[in-house]
């Protein structure tokens, strides 16, 4: 009976209902699935919506370029590359990206940044000069940064300022120094084009070692324990003849931030294990692979990577023999064989079609610990080969002595590039820009300056087409200099001359070891006709290498000259402490004299004299 009312229609009506239940009791068992419905398809939509407006996912690739060089040598070239898409709220949460690059990024409202580390110098005669490798990194020794702004011009030089302290502090270096008025300038058009929002500093003393080198890898999201930077062993970087390691970061609204860590090292490879090959002028050309050059093998990909390959790069002169030997360019051929069997082949060449190269790829990802990767090359003939040059090998130097007055002096020799390219007339002319940051104790009087063409004399009509000076401050500013020479073709030899004088600076503005010197940055010399980008007609546009992309970007060719040592008039820095010495012992024995002669009591001595006398009496 209780049943039976329990579902009756008039109780319904009535609103009974069983005891302790809702008066809806009877609608439960269909709105539980209409129910689960309503809220998974929510659920759905809501996850939908949010991956549709959810932005791009951060992004790390590693890359590794290996290219023997005809000194002996191993180019080594390590190419890290994070990105962050666009965000509009400043903390947001980064999964891969370093957070303190970001930050440093929105706080200072840089658009484009490159800091540099390097110790040694670049050989633009044997390592090359004409290709993106020596143009976009081969540094000045000592550190070098440039940032652009995007700030009002009368905000910059105090953004400079907080920024040089922020890197400092990151990567444990003396950056700070570039703080000052005296250590940075402001160029226009000679080092990069921009609209006066641009600083460029360089401090050529300083020292590059290990605390540089682990900051820098800790914004690696695998750091030096897995991927293509566990390679990274620290005695085999730093006994190189030249180690580079560079930071360069892009922001946009549109591309968000991209930064490339790179680090350039080359090395002699260990030849006391391998075999050696004489070559017909006594040269040896040394076997190699990753544990000769790293003293490690790679055992995999970082795994939060979205690509890690391993490239080794042939020079054009090699593949030249290896054309004129007969065999097809594959990875064993008449003149080496890589230890490896390579995932692809890729041919690359430049604009004018003088110099083009192949690359040999390998995946990271298909090796293992228990299979790793220790690619290599050996050498089965003695060869000769060198590098395609820039059109012209820069150097500088002084002139004079004394510690009153000198000369700079730049010197240009020609390489004659002008005809390996088809179709140049022989009165053409190459355009050359210069680009010199002279401190401020060295006052140059630009108005000396001279040229001097194939030995003889040339007006500066003739030869500057532009120039663009910021004379230098006392304890102000640096001297600026931003030239745009015009060189003709047949020319061999090129000498500029600069005459300056010697500041005077206070015992307070000398360094510790001001009777070595003072060192003169490194001049910059582009030629904005020539570019070093290749293109890799047969690559795949799905392969996505940052590295290659690079090499492909338009960059102008350029090359940095030597740090100039400058000495300067140093005063005796011995002669105030011995005016202090002999100061406090004349005082000294001026005090105690007057001091004994105050406290002595002349009486009473007399009659202890005449106790002592009547005593032994």
């Amino acid at each position: 009976m209780a049943a039976h009312s329990r579902g009756h229609p008039a109780m319904r009506e009535r609103g009974f209902s069983p005891a302790g239940t809702s008066p809806y009791w009877w609608i439960r068992p269909c709105a539980g699935p209409i129910l689960f419905l309503s809220l998974l398809f929510l659920f759905l939509f809501t996850a939908a919506a949010a991956s549709a407006a959810a932005p791009e996912e951060e992004k790390f690739t590693e890359e590794l370029l290996l290219r023997p060089l005809p000194d002996r040598k191993a180019l080594a070239h390590f190419h890290f590359r994070s990105s962050a898409p666009p965000a509009a709220s400043v903390g947001r949460h980064h999964h891969i990206f370093p957070k303190a690059i970001s930050q440093l990024v929105k706080k200072y409202h840089i658009s484009e940044l490159e800091l540099s580390f390097t110790q040694g110098r670049w050989n633009y005669e044997q390592w090359g000069g004409f290709d993106p490798m020596s143009t976009n990194n081969a540094k000045p020794p000592g550190v070098e940064l440039w940032a652009v702004f995007d700030l009002p011009l009368s905000e910059i030089d105090a953004t400079w300022k907080n920024l040089t302290h922020t890197l400092s502090g990151l990567f444990c270096a003396s950056i700070n120094f570039l703080e000052s008025s005296t250590a940075f300038s402001a160029p226009r058009w000679g080092f990069k084009l921009n609209e006066g929002n641009l600083r460029y500093g360089a401090l050529p003393r300083e020292a590059v070692c290990t605390e540089n080198l682990t900051p820098w890898l800790k914004l690696l999201p695998c750091r030096d324990k897995a991927g293509i930077a566990f390679l990274l062993y620290r005695p085999s970087i730093y006994k190189g003849y030249y180690h580079s390691q560079k930071l360069k970061l892009r922001s946009s609204q549109s591309l968000g931030i991209i930064l490339d860590q790179t680090l350039t090292v080359v090395l002699q490879p260990n030849t006391v294990s391998g075999e050696q090959l004489h070559s017909n002028h006594g040269q040896l050309q040394p076997n190699w692979s990753m544990r000769h050059l790293f003293n490690r093998k790679l055992s995999g990909k970082c795994l939060v990577s979205k690509s890690s390959r391993v490239f080794i790069e042939v020079d054009k002169s090699i593949v030249d023999n290896v054309n004129k030997s007969g065999s097809d360019l594959s990875w064993s051929n008449e003149l080496f064989v890589l230890s490896n069997s390579p995932d692809k082949l890729i041919k690359g060449q430049n604009h004018v079609e003088i110099q083009s190269s192949f690359l040999y790829v390998y995946d990271a990802s298909n090796y293992t610990e228990e299979k790793p990767l220790d690619v290599g090359i050996t050498w089965k003939l003695p060869l000769v080969w060198t590098c395609t040059p820039s059109p012209f090998h820069a150097s500088r130097f002084l002139m004079g002595s004394g510690n009153e007055r000198g000369s700079i002096a730049l010197s240009f020799m020609s390489t004659n590039l002008h005809k390996q390219i088809s179709g140049s007339p022989t009165d053409c002319s190459i355009k050359a820009v210069i680009f010199q940051v002279v401190p401020w104790y060295v006052k140059v009087y630009y108005h000396s300056l001279e040229i001097f063409i194939d030995g003889s004399r040339k007006t500066v009509s003739e030869v500057v087409d532009k120039i663009h000076v910021i004379p230098s401050e006392d304890k102000l500013l640096p001297g600026t200099l931003e030239m745009l020479l015009r060189f003709p073709c047949s020319m061999q030899s090129g000498t500029l001359t600069l005459d300056f004088d010697k500041g005077f600076l206070h015992i307070d503005e000398y360094p510790p070891d001001a009777n070595q010197g003072f060192d003169i940055p490194s001049a910059l010399v582009s030629f904005p006709e020539f570019s070093s980008a290749r293109s890799y007609p047969e690559i795949d546009p799905v392969l996505g290498s940052p590295l290659l992309e690079y090499f492909q970007e338009d960059s102008v060719v350029k090359s940095y000259t030597e740090v100039l040592l400058v000495p300067l008039t140093t005063p005796d820095f011995s002669m105030p402490y011995n005016v202090i010495t002999f100061t406090c012992t004349v005082l000294a024995l001026y005090f105690g004299s007057l001091l004994n002669a105050l406290r002595r009591r002349i009486g009473e001595e007399e009659r202890e004299l005449k106790k002592t006398e009547l005593v032994s009496m």
